[in-house]
C-alpha cells in the first residue's frame, strides 16, 4: 500500500509501485487538472508539488513520494501564492489552449515560495522548464509580477 496526501487528504492506495505518480492522480483520484503532456519530464505540464517542491509527475514512481504531501492544481488555489498566481492568471488573462497553465501555475508558485520578489530573469529562469506551445510567457512574466504586488498588499490587485 502506498500512502499519500493529496490536497490535504490522506489516501491509501493498491498500485504498483512503480506507476507514475501522475497516472495515481488522475486515474486512480480523478484530479485531471494535472495534465500529461510528453511522459519525459520535458513539457512541465505534469508539474505538481511534493512537500510544497515542483516535481515532474510523470516520471515521479508514486513508490518515491510514499508518505509524502502532494499538491495539484486542484488544491494549490488554498495557499497565499497559489491563490495570488490563480488571480493574476485570470487578471492578466495568461492562457490561449491552457494546456499548460496548470503546470505553469505550479511552477510560478513554487518560484513564489523560494524567492517573494524574482526579478525578470528569475522568472525566466524558473519558468523555462514549462513549454508554452501558444507563447504567452511574457503575460506568464507579468502575472507573476502582479502576484508579487497583490501579495505584497494583502490580497489586492
Amino acid at each position: 500500500m502506498i500512502s499519500l496526501e493529496v490536497n490535504g487528504k490522506k489516501y491509501d492506495f493498491d498500485v504498483s509501485p512503480d506507476t507514475p505518480l501522475l497516472w495515481v492522480l488522475r486515474e486512480t483520484l480523478g484530479l485531471t487538472g494535472t495534465k500529461y503532456g510528453c511522459g519525459m519530464a520535458l513539457c512541465g505540464a505534469c508539474t505538481v508539488h511534493v512537500n510544497g517542491e515542483a516535481i515532474r509527475s510523470c516520471v515521479t514512481p508514486v513508490s518515491s513520494v510514499d508518505g509524502k504531501r502532494i499538491t495539484t492544481i486542484e488544491g494549490i488555489g488554498k495557499t497565499k501564492e497559489g491563490h495570488a498566481i490563480q488571480e493574476a492568471w485570470i487578471a492578466d488573462d495568461v492562457p490561449q489552449c491552457g494546456y499548460c497553465q496548470s503546470g505553469q501555475i505550479m511552477e510560478a508558485v513554487a518560484l513564489l515560495k523560494r524567492s517573494p520578489k524574482p526579478n525578470d530573469a528569475d522568472i525566466d529562469d524558473a519558468m523555462s522548464g514549462i513549454l508554452c506551445r501558444c507563447g504567452t510567457y511574457q503575460r506568464i512574466r507579468r502575472a507573476i509580477h502582479r502576484a508579487v504586488r497583490m501579495m505584497a498588499k494583502g490580497g489586492e490587485k
